[in-house]
């Protein structure tokens, strides 16, 4: 497993942006697959987007139907960091999110990584 703690979160209006970052522990960091998942108040953690582990994949990248065209998640093996960047940002988005890694991108996909980090808030006002 692998330590993540995200950071960047933040109170932004709608059409706004914001980049969220999570950095992770271990040496194996372009190994894993990482993600990032969110939940909005009274609901169940929701897919975000994920990003394929650089060996077999080549970063290949998914987004939930609700970000795609808006969200951008990238990683940079070399600092051991997974970025999501968000631009026009709706109050529909604010909800904690959470980074995550697995070393299945399909375990991770279906929200049962084995590694998690503590969320950063992201409240979107109109």
């Amino acid at each position: 497993q692998v330590q993540l703690v995200e950071s960047g979160g933040g109170l932004v209006q709608a059409g706004g942006s914001l980049r969220l970052s999570c950095a992770a522990s271990g040496r194996t960091f372009s190994s894993y697959a990482m993600g990032w998942f969110r939940q909005a108040p009274g609901k169940e953690r929701e897919f975000v987007a994920t990003i394929n582990d650089y060996t077999y994949y080549k970063d290949y990248k998914y987004y939930a139907d609700s970000v795609k065209g808006r969200f951008t998640i990238s990683r940079d093996n070399a600092k051991n960091t997974v970025d999501l960047q968000m631009n026009s940002l709706k109050p529909e988005d604010t909800a904690v999110y959470y980074c995550a890694a697995d070393l299945n991108v399909s375990v991770l996909r279906a929200g049962r990584g084995g590694s998690w980090g503590q969320g950063t808030q992201v409240t979107v006002s109109s």
